[in-house]
């Protein structure tokens, strides 16, 4: 009989020596420890930031982007989104002359990087709906109140940087930076549509009005200067007659068909051709 089948190896002993009590928690205790170091490391993802919590509590670590440690069981860490980001909302104020305008707002923004941790700690997940959306409330409300209806359309542009430059100030006191912020559109009452409109239609009426004024003043002139002309032409005429009576002879023979009159007076037709 072979002796290797006789004699178990130290090994087998050892094993064999092991009480089953002992194995299972030998084992549990390896899982333990190799969830303990596999949980004390972490990543960050592009355009995120961690934001370190221990026992609850806000640290001022921020980790970003790549691998991170932490003290397992008692830290922890909150990923948290700093790319840009886009909200559309609609905004409702006064305006100057009030008139109810409900507006059409696009922002884009997003978190700063470096002070996650202070967003986190004292607004938290819904910094949206918390801050940022009654920021666009207010701030269009402020600045549609320092124009007219009629000037929200011709200063809109002016209009608009008012915004902007309103709802940064506001945002970046939450640590919120606004990337760009646009007017999508304006909406009026159905009112304020047809007294527009209205005005449009008599401003055209008065330009068409205008236009026709200036066509007659222009057609009037032209025929002052034609009447003009034609006078000045009939005196030149008449002058060059009284300076020689023979021109009118010859302008009537120019427009004589060839044919005699059946009856004349004493004068003959042919004024001056005996002579």
């Amino acid at each position: 009989m072979d002796y290797a089948q006789v004699n178990p190896t130290n090994a087998e002993q050892t094993i064999k020596d092991i009480k089953p009590e002992k194995l299972i928690s030998r084992i549990i205790i390896g899982i333990i420890i190799f969830m303990f170091v596999f949980s004390a490391f972490g990543t960050i993802g592009a355009g995120e930031r961690g934001i370190l919590l221990q026992f609850g509590a806000v640290q001022d670590k921020v980790f970003g982007e790549g691998l991170y440690f932490k003290i397992p069981f008692i830290q922890q860490v909150q990923r948290i989104d700093v790319k840009i980001q886009k909200d559309e909302v609609n905004a409702s104020a006064s305006s100057k002359d009030l008139q109810m305008v409900t507006s059409k707002i696009a922002l884009n923004y997003h978190l700063d990087p470096d002070l996650v941790n202070k967003i986190w700690q004292e607004v938290g997940k819904n910094y949206n709906t918390r801050i940022i959306a009654p920021s666009i409330q207010e701030a269009v409300k402020a600045t549609t109140a320092k124009f007219t209806a009629e000037e929200l359309i011709t200063k809109r542009e002016e209009v608009k940087e008012q915004i902007k430059a309103n709802l940064t100030e506001r945002l970046l006191e939450n640590s919120i930076i606004v990337d760009e912020f646009n007017i999508i559109d304006f909406y009026f009452s159905p009112a304020f549509n047809d007294a527009i409109e209205a005005k449009v239609t008599a401003e055209q009426l008065k330009l068409k009005a205008e236009r026709d004024l200036e066509r007659i003043k222009i057609e009037k002139q032209q025929k002052i200067s034609e009447a003009e002309g034609k006078a000045q032409a009939i005196k030149i005429e008449a002058q060059a007659l009284m300076a020689n009576p023979k021109v009118v002879e010859l302008r009537w023979i120019e427009k004589w068909n060839g044919e005699v009159p059946e009856f004349w007076g004493q004068a003959s037709p042919f004024i001056g051709l005996n002579r």
